[in-house]
């Protein structure tokens, strides 16, 4: 993670130098209050940052520190029940938490980790899978079946599998690589919303490319 200051406020938009560590898409939390942004460019050292809350009392010298991840969307069970703003933050809990006007910097998972679900398991041990593979299923409700499925960097094969009840963070299934490595796979995957970006210093000057990770996942789609 990469910590800096504020040099700059133009309503939700805010430049912050000493970013070198940073990364195009990072998100960012801002000031005292940790308001959530993302960096939509990298300058040098430093970043232009577009922050999804109001930014009153923002100003310069103030603090801007990185997650060290890029915006995303919490997939799992739970997902189609919930009511969102523009950013995945839940509605009705941050209600719970802060009453009906939203405060500032208020943090809440995108989705109830501690929910348990029903999950029953479709493949088997022994079952060669890759990603996109449907590993069982999960009644979100009454008319939709949730499938939950093998995530990226996780094909093999299955050498555990359990039916029953699970949080979206407990372990649902065991898979093992061709390398030996074995993954636990939860019903949780988090997918960033957009195309990942790296940043490197060469010659006195910042270089942005597309990540090869990212590449290739747009390649499969």
């Amino acid at each position: 993670m990469s910590q800096g200051k504020i040099v700059k406020v133009a309503g939700p938009l805010i430049v912050a130098e000493n970013m070198r560590d940073a990364n195009m898409s990072d998100v960012v939390r801002v000031g005292k209050q940790k308001l959530i942004g993302e960096i939509i460019e990298m300058r040098e050292d430093r970043a232009s940052i577009q922050v999804y809350e109001e930014t009153a009392g923002i100003g310069p010298g103030d603090d801007v520190e990185t997650t060290g991840a890029p915006m995303s969307v919490e997939l799992a069970p739970g997902v189609l029940t919930s009511i969102f703003d523009g950013i995945q933050r839940p509605l009705t809990k941050i209600r719970e938490i802060a009453g009906s006007n939203i405060t500032r910097g208020v943090e809440v998972t995108s989705l109830d980790h501690e929910k348990k679900w029903d999950f029953n398991a479709t493949a088997k041990v022994g079952d060669q899978v890759v990603m996109g593979d449907i590993l069982g299923t999960v009644q979100e409700t009454a008319v939709v079946l949730h499938k939950i499925m093998v995530p990226k960097g996780a094909e093999g094969e299955i050498v555990e599998i359990t039916s029953g009840s699970f949080n979206i963070t407990e372990t649902i299934a065991k898979i093992k690589d061709k390398d030996g490595v074995v993954h636990d796979v939860c019903m949780l995957q988090k997918w960033p919303v957009k195309p990942l970006y790296s940043t490197s210093w060469q010659n006195g000057r910042t270089l942005t490319s597309l990540s090869t990770s990212a590449a290739a996942s747009a390649e499969t789609k």
